[in-house]
């Protein structure tokens, strides 16, 4: 082998390696900022960007999009900032009047 073929083979593995860490940093990312953020679900969406890299980049988009995001719903106010206060009650639950 001339020394040519060993600098070519040389630069291939370490293209290689950067390629491999390139796809591992992209895969950690999306768990990541959701654990940074305090996403609820920030575990499904470190999950979700493994299986983006499993599933060749099909998966990946979506964590990225749900890290992001803040999660709606009824509960999702009260998962954001837990006052200690009770929540309200809803309309008519608290009479006790009876007509009679």
């Amino acid at each position: 082998m001339a020394v040519l073929d060993i600098f070519a083979l040389i630069v291939l593995l370490v293209l290689l390696a950067a390629v491999v860490g390139v796809l591992i940093a992209l895969g950690m990312m999306p768990g990541r900022i959701a654990h940074q953020r305090g996403h609820p679900q920030a575990e499904a969406i470190a999950v979700c960007g493994w299986w983006g890299l499993l599933t060749l980049g099909i998966l990946l988009p979506l964590a990225w999009i749900w890290a992001y995001t803040k999660p709606a719903g009824p509960n999702a106010e009260a998962a954001e900032e837990p006052s200690g206060e009770p929540p309200p009650e809803p309309a008519g639950a608290g009479d006790e009047e009876a007509e009679p």
